[in-house]
């Protein structure tokens, strides 16, 4: 697993802080505060939660910075921290807002997609709608764990494939197989409420992504 390594002022940061200037700490976090609270939240469904773990999962990256290594960036380990945060507050919780979708048992088995067109990202009028909006969240709900952390990461916090597989502590491959599957599973739970013919039409271009 190959990715981008911490750059040098960032890293000489961290080195300040790890040697008690522990004051610049917030400077450090800043940039990467509102993807912690965005992940924890849109793994977690629920604001408040999403708060608790993003305070958690910075606290704990403060506690821990001296085992950062600076062998991928630091937003990918601090992201990582927050998925494992989150997981840990939905073991505890033991609720899941919908049934998941049912998926294939072992990584290597197959998804059989129903007879759509192809995946296509859903229009920023469509998105205007209350209706359409609040049936993304529940398709996303619906969809297994491990296929909604790869979404959410790469398509909604827009990470890239090698900082996905990172964060989630799984090969490249991995992140390719699920995001693929997510995207196939949540075609299949939207084109129906939706069949209007957004799915024939072109997909935004790269950076418009309006999740």
């Amino acid at each position: 697993m190959v990715e981008k390594p911490a750059d040098d002022s960032e890293q000489s940061l961290i080195t300040r802080i790890c040697n008690g200037e522990s004051s610049l700490f917030a400077e450090l976090v800043k940039p990467y505060e509102r993807r912690v609270y965005v992940t924890a939240l849109a793994l977690l469904r629920n604001e408040a939660d999403a708060q608790d773990v993003a305070q958690e999962a910075i606290l704990k990256a403060f506690a821990n910075l001296r085992q950062f290594r600076g062998e991928s960036r630091f937003s990918t380990w601090l992201v990582q921290i927050t998925v494992n945060e989150a997981r840990m507050r939905q073991r505890k919780q033991h609720a899941e807002l919908f049934e998941p979708m049912v998926e294939a048992q072992d990584e290597e088995g197959a998804y059989t997609p129903k007879d759509f067109a192809d995946w296509r990202e859903i229009p920023s009028e469509a998105l205007e709608r209350r209706e359409v909006r609040a049936l993304l969240v529940k398709a996303l709900a619906s969809l297994g764990q491990k296929y909604r952390e790869v979404f959410l990461l790469r398509d909604v916090d827009q990470m890239s494939i090698e900082e996905t597989a990172a964060a989630l502590n799984i090969s490249i491959a991995s992140v390719k197989t699920r995001l693929l599957r997510a995207r196939l599973m949540l075609r299949d739970l939207l084109a129906p409420a939706l069949a209007d013919g957004w799915f024939s039409r072109a997909p935004f271009g790269k950076g418009s992504k309006p999740w």
